[in-house]
């Protein structure tokens, strides 16, 4: 048996590693747990925009604090 040596092995090898390294890595996921990717999953749709209410609460909100404070006063008076 007659093991040939060429001048590219170190070459050879270092492709090989890199081609190695690069196939584990498309294999990889970036998340950790189904948790880390529903919280990604989540700002990203946020950021799109999925998640806005279609009707504006805060106006509706402060009209009623309003008319309360107005029937305590008047009641108190």
């Amino acid at each position: 048996m007659t093991i040939v040596r060429s001048h590219d092995s170190q070459a050879d090898i270092n492709a090989l590693e890199a081609t190695v390294a690069s196939a584990r890595a498309g294999f990889a996921c970036m998340f950790s747990t189904s948790d880390e990717y529903e919280n990604a999953l989540i700002i990203a749709r946020r950021a799109e925009g999925r998640y806005r209410s279609v009707f504006d609460w805060q106006p509706v909100i402060l009209g009623g604090c309003a008319l309360a404070l107005l029937g305590a006063l008047v009641t108190f008076m």
